[in-house]
């Protein structure tokens, strides 16, 4: 078995776990490359030397890999994303701090989630992506989104107009700050701040949400994602800001940006005692009496 694990920072509480982590799968005779800033950042700063045969900087080193391990937050699990692409390699989110939707392996359950994995006591949920396509090349690098695709005004003080079609059709001219697509996976992240609501990140769906709408009676729609939704941007300011998850560019004014589902998916493993709605209850406390 080859693993491969990404990271940036982590929280100190999870030093000691994460030297267990590669304990184990030293036990387990698995080649391990690490994510060569990651490795840096262990040496560094967790004085944690994790003795693995080899690293990887870039998509294409990653070759003959069967996990990856990605090891923080929802936002390094995001970043990960950028690095399996279309490759097909199984994500493993282990979280380094508090409960995830995407990292959703806490750290007391560690253990237990490796004997399950090497044990094959897992499934894969395949979860889709937004395409970003449009005349400039924006973010052409990864133009691809697992959460969400965003645009949003530049300055604090005037509005954007977003002309939203979707198939052949045209659905509205929103002024607001901005406009999210969000994908199933994102429904439970920036598109909900904003009033979203919760799908399971197996719909075929995505969901349309302003920020902060002048007329209070817009509201989200969830659309099929078979349907192209094109988008056209109009503001005084001239210039507007997109975003792909975490990574951003700022585009022209007047520009058509069209977004459709992407032609591949990221297959996320998901133990058996995991429940997308169970994390639900969890992670946003449903039920929860604080006066008992």
């Amino acid at each position: 078995m080859r693993i491969a694990i990404f990271g940036r920072t982590i929280n100190p509480v999870f030093y000691d776990s994460l030297k267990r982590l590669f304990d184990i799968l030293h036990l387990h005779n698995v080649d391990v490359v690490i994510y060569q800033p990651f490795a840096e950042y262990l040496c560094k700063e967790v004085k944690c030397d994790p003795a693995v045969p080899g690293d990887f900087s870039t998509p294409e080193e990653l070759k003959n890999v069967d996990f990856f391990f990605s090891i923080g937050g929802d936002g390094t699990f995001l970043e990960g994303v950028s690095f399996v692409r279309d490759s097909g390699i199984p994500m493993v989110g282990i979280n380094s701090g508090r409960l995830g939707f995407l990292a959703d392996i806490a750290q007391e359950e560690l253990e237990y989630a490796l004997e399950d994995l090497f044990a094959g006591r897992y499934r894969l949920q395949t979860r889709s992506l937004i395409k970003l396509e449009d005349d400039n090349g924006t973010l052409a690098d990864f133009p691809y989104a697992l959460n969400e695709f965003t645009v949003h005004k530049r300055d604090t003080s005037q509005m954007i107009t977003v002309h939203t079609q979707v198939g052949d059709e045209f659905l509205n001219s929103y002024w607001a700050d901005g406009l999210i697509v969000s994908t199933p996976t994102g429904s439970t992240a920036y598109s909900l701040s904003v009033g979203g609501p919760v799908i399971p990140p197996v719909a075929s769906n995505f969901i349309i949400s302003p920020i902060a709408p002048h007329n209070l009676n817009i509201r989200p729609v969830v659309i099929p994602d078979y349907q192209q939704i094109t988008l056209t941007v109009e503001g005084r300011g001239g210039r507007f800001m997109t975003t792909l998850d975490s990574r951003s560019a700022v585009c022209e004014s007047g520009k058509e940006i069209r977004l459709r589902k992407a032609d591949f998916g990221i297959k996320v493993l998901k133990l058996f005692n995991h429940s997308f709605y169970g994390t639900l209850r969890t992670k946003l406390m449903w039920g929860v009496d604080r006066r008992n």
